[in-house]
C-alpha cells in the first residue's frame, strides 16, 4: 500500500509539472525559473531538486508526461469511433467528430501545444528531449497513416493520394488551428479545421 507521505510526494510533483507546463506555455521554457515554481507550488528549492536534478530534467519531464497524456487521449477518442462504428473509415469519421468536439470545448485562450513551444525553443535542449518531440510528432504520423492504409484496403482511394501527406495534415491542422485561434481570439478555428480534415478524409475514400 502507497504510504501517505509518498503519496505527497507523488502530488507536489505532479503539481510541480502542472504549474511549470502552464508557465512554459505562457511565456516559454527559457522565461520559466524555478523560483516562481517553489513559489506556486509552496515548497523549498530543495523541494524542488527532490523531484528534478535541474531544468534539463524538469523539461524531460514535461515531455514524456505531454506524450504520455497526449496517447492516452488519442487512445481513447478513436477507440470510442471504433465502439460506434466497427467498420475502419467510418468508424474513423466518428473519431474525427468527437475529437473537434473535445477540441471546441478547450478554453477560449487555449495556451497552446507543449511540443511546438519546445520546438521554438529546441536550442535550450538536449538530444534527448528534441528526439523525445520529434517521438511525439512521428508517433502522430504513424497513428493517422496506419489507419489511412487500413480504409484504403477496402475504400480504394479516389485518384493518387499521398497517405503519408494527408497522415502529417492531422497534427499541422492541430498546431496551426491552435495558433490561429489563439492569434484571432477565435476558439471555433480549431474544430472547424478538424471538421474540414474529416470532410476530406470522407470524400477521398467515399466513390460519388
Amino acid at each position: 500500500m502507497e504510504m501517505p507521505a509518498a503519496r505527497k510526494r507523488a502530488g507536489t510533483r505532479e503539481r510541480l509539472l502542472e504549474v511549470a507546463e502552464q508557465a512554459v506555455l505562457a511565456k516559454g521554457f527559457a522565461s520559466t525559473s524555478i523560483e516562481e515554481l517553489i513559489a506556486a507550488v509552496g515548497i523549498t528549492k530543495s523541494g524542488f531538486f527532490y523531484h528534478f536534478k535541474d531544468k534539463t530534467d524538469l523539461a524531460r519531464a514535461l515531455m514524456l508526461r505531454y506524450l504520455e497524456q497526449d496517447r492516452e487521449i488519442l487512445d481513447g477518442i478513436f477507440r470510442r469511433g471504433d465502439d460506434l462504428n466497427a467498420d475502419p473509415l467510418h468508424g474513423f469519421l466518428v473519431g474525427l467528430k468527437l475529437f473537434a468536439e473535445m477540441l471546441a470545448e478547450l478554453p477560449e485562450a487555449h495556451p497552446g501545444c507543449l511540443a511546438a513551444s519546445f520546438c521554438y525553443q529546441d536550442q535550450l535542449f538536449n538530444r534527448e528531449i528534441r528526439q523525445l518531440n520529434a517521438e511525439g510528432i512521428l508517433a502522430w504520423r504513424a497513428r493517422f497513416r496506419e489507419r489511412l492504409e487500413t480504409i484504403a484496403r477496402l475504400y480504394p482511394p479516389r485518384g493518387e493520394v499521398d497517405l503519408g501527406a494527408m497522415a502529417d495534415m492531422a497534427s499541422s491542422l492541430v498546431e496551426g488551428g491552435l495558433i490561429l485561434g489563439r492569434v484571432l481570439s477565435d476558439p471555433s478555428i480549431l474544430p472547424r479545421q478538424i471538421l474540414l480534415y474529416r470532410d476530406l478524409v470522407r470524400t477521398t475514400f467515399t466513390a460519388v
